[in-house]
């Protein structure tokens, strides 16, 4: 009997309801592949807008009319069970973290990777929840803040959006670089967001925090909420707004503000690093996770047969961090 492993396909773009449940054949790994059971996969507001094709122009290389890959899926974390004549970095029985990047298809009983990619040994301590989403809010927001943002100590940095992936992580990164942090949320994730380490928060329903000329250092947009020329009053004089969320509107700001004035609006892809500047950054993560700081904050964890409704429940935008299926 040919072996199989369940998985998530695409056919075509829209809700949480094209999802659909497949059986497929077990992969076989390239001669530098790992096969990884994976225990857990991250379901993230990205991989809502790719299933989606949002925005537009993402479907230029997604797919025009439907998803390329047509699979789900891009953080994991699982246990190496086959490997490739060529592979050196891993073996059978690792347990191992990371994403599958524009191949997609983590959120499956089974996939086969690149040992080359973004793959790290799991610290035992880790749990593979916690372990697969490192690479979505923790990751994403350890480039902005650290690499693009090059947030010090003394800082101010508000940070729009504080209570999800992004923004739980983004707080208690903001935090531990010893910046002052201010947090937008919801007034129901005010004392979780406070608890992440925010010296104050601010409930987005009662208040604006782009309306004070508060001369932020680091305005760090998690969720595309506001915009440059909305988010510049607030900014100091060589302030930095940054967005993970690219549009075509958000676009002539980051090249204009390169050209005029001191205030910047600064974008770069998380995904498209190299692989190994991807993985030396989790390194450092791993190493500030190991002294007890940034632990992922977990608000779901669905079976991986219930992808739909963890896709809905995401939808909704108000989760509080990250959302898990097992």
């Amino acid at each position: 009997m040919t072996a199989t492993r369940t998985a998530w396909h695409i056919p075509h773009y829209g809700g949480p309801d094209v999802l659909t449940p497949v059986a497929l054949p077990m992969p076989q790994p390239g001669p530098n592949e790992v096969l990884l059971r994976v225990h857990a996969s991250a379901v993230t507001r990205a991989d809502g807008m790719m299933r989606k094709g949002e925005p537009l122009f993402a479907r230029t290389f997604l797919g025009l009319r439907r998803p390329r890959n047509g699979m789900s899926g891009t953080c994991l974390s699982g246990e190496v069970i086959a490997v490739g004549a060529e592979v050196s970095r891993f073996s059978v029985g690792d347990m191992v973290f990371g994403e599958a990047g524009l191949k997609f298809g983590a959120n499956s009983s089974h996939i086969c990777l690149d040992q080359d990619s973004v793959l790290m040994p799991k610290p035992a301590a880790l749990s593979h929840e916690d372990a697969a989403v490192l690479c979505d809010g923790v990751l994403t927001s350890w480039h902005f803040l650290r690499n693009l943002g090059q947030v010090k100590r003394g800082d101010r940095v508000l940070i729009l959006g504080g209570a999800g992936s992004l923004g739980s992580a983004a707080v208690q990164i903001a935090a531990h670089m010893g910046a002052q942090v201010t947090a937008t949320c919801s007034g129901r994730n005010a004392s979780n967001v406070e608890r992440l380490g925010a010296n104050r928060v601010i409930d987005y329903t009662q208040e604006d925090a782009l309306k004070q000329a508060a001369e932020y250092d680091v305005i760090y947009d998690t969720l595309g909420v506001a915009s440059f020329s909305a988010a510049k009053p607030a900014l100091a004089e060589a302030g930095r707004y940054l967005c993970p969320v690219l549009t075509l509107g958000r676009l002539p700001a980051i090249l204009l503000s390169n050209l005029v004035g001191k205030k910047r609006a600064i974008f770069a892809a998380t995904g498209l690093e190299k692989p190994e500047r991807l993985r030396a950054m989790l390194s450092e993560i791993l190493q500030v996770m190991e002294q007890g700081h940034l632990p992922p904050v977990i608000d779901r964890v669905y079976p991986l047969s219930d992808l739909v409704e963890a896709h809905s429940y995401v939808e909704t935008g108000h989760k509080r961090g990250n959302v898990v299926a097992v």
